[in-house]
């Protein structure tokens, strides 16, 4: 049978070389970074060095980067320190935020902070101008904004948001974790004070990634028990993880320009048959401004084709993900479409693509025709 891969925005493979560093480290450099003798300092050198590659891939010094288990928890502790630590009164955010945003803001929200959702439009744009009205009512704010959506793609002008919360003394989050590894960084350049990635979305391993916290912005300690990172995440650092995940980004970076052209041109080619197929067919999105490795489709299907449609797919040996119908085996659509679609077009089930190196024209001709015969 054939097997499709096509949900990299949720995970991806690790590369091969990525596994052959983390091997090379599990069975060479297995001492504790925080022990003094011989064994803790080669460790504690493969850790700082691994701080460094990644620090100097996005244009960061090595104490702006902070190792997490990931996005979720990066995400948490800087939402929710920013009221803790930087005396933060009011939040700026959207309804079409990753979960891992969303639901720590609706927390505070509900023990007294105040929260201002931005409205997005039809294509998941926001508007600048109610953006900048907002920040014009100057009090202590921490604006996050996602730079990149993971059900759309839709990729948010990070620079321009950035420099407004500069005008207006606002502090600037992004959850930037379907970004870092796809798109080029420069945060000498870009105004913003915090960054999150997770490894395994871009050919590392899961469980493991980091958040940038701008120079002298000071947050409490995400966890307690031990000086770790600074003191702000307690427990001993799995280093083979964190020397994968510097290993996968700098190949990410590495090829960033030629697999960016490779993708771009596959998404094209995509949509292009997946219109052919289907002339009714809708993108979830503006066409301008969404990521080259992920697409979002609403299929011109009835109501009673939606509920079965992954469970179909995943017959054939194609992994996708859905949009604005079941997710997780419950009946709620995705909150992303829900704020920016109609509840007419929210009947149609809708279908998020997301590419890889490894994805092939042929996977997507293979996947057309499976849908054709679903229609």
């Amino acid at each position: 049978m054939n097997k499709v891969y096509f949900d990299n925005a949720s995970t991806t493979a690790i590369r091969p070389e990525v596994i052959q560093e983390m091997v090379q480290v599990m069975t060479q450099e297995f001492g504790n970074p925080s022990s003094t003798h011989g064994f803790g300092r080669s460790a504690k050198v493969v850790l700082e060095t691994s701080r460094k590659r990644i620090a100097k891939l996005l244009r960061a010094t090595t104490s702006e980067i902070i190792f997490t288990s990931g996005g979720t928890e990066a995400n948490n502790w800087i939402l929710r320190n920013a009221v803790a630590s930087l005396q933060v009164k009011r939040i700026i955010s959207t309804k079409i935020e990753h979960h891992a945003v969303l639901y720590p803001i609706l927390a505070m929200q509900a023990s007294g902070v105040e929260v201002c959702f931005l409205s997005v439009d039809e294509e998941g744009c926001i508007s600048f101008e109610e953006l900048e009205g907002l920040l014009a009512d100057e009090k202590p704010t921490l604006v996050s904004l996602m730079h990149v959506n993971n059900e759309t793609g839709v990729v948010l002008d990070i620079q321009r948001v950035g420099i407004l919360c500069q005008k207006y003394g606002a502090f600037f989050h992004s959850d930037t974790v379907q970004s870092i590894g796809k798109v080029a960084f420069n945060l000498e350049a870009i105004p913003v004070d915090f960054l999150v990635a997770s490894a395994h979305k871009f050919h590392g391993p899961k469980g493991v990634g980091f958040a940038f916290i701008r120079k002298n912005t000071r947050l409490g300690a995400m966890m307690l028990g031990g000086e770790q990172e600074k003191g702000l995440r307690a427990g001993t650092e799995a280093i083979h993880q964190i020397a994968g995940m510097a290993k996968a980004l700098e190949l990410s970076y590495e090829k960033l320009e030629s697999e960016r052209l490779y993708l771009k041109e596959l998404k094209a080619f995509a949509w292009q048959q997946l219109k052919d197929a289907f002339p009714d067919l809708v993108l979830n999105g503006r066409e301008d401004t969404t990521l080259h490795s992920l697409l979002n489709v609403r299929l011109p299907f009835s109501a009673d084709k939606t509920a079965m449609l992954l469970f179909e797919l995943d017959m054939k040996g194609i992994a996708v993900s859905r949009g604005s119908a079941c997710q997780s085996g419950t009946s709620k659509p995705s909150h992303v479409l829900a704020e920016m679609l109609s509840a007419e077009a929210l009947q149609k089930p809708s279908i998020r693509l997301s590419f890889s190196y490894a994805s092939t024209k042929e996977e997507v001709l293979f996947l057309v025709e499976v849908l054709k015969g679903l229609a």
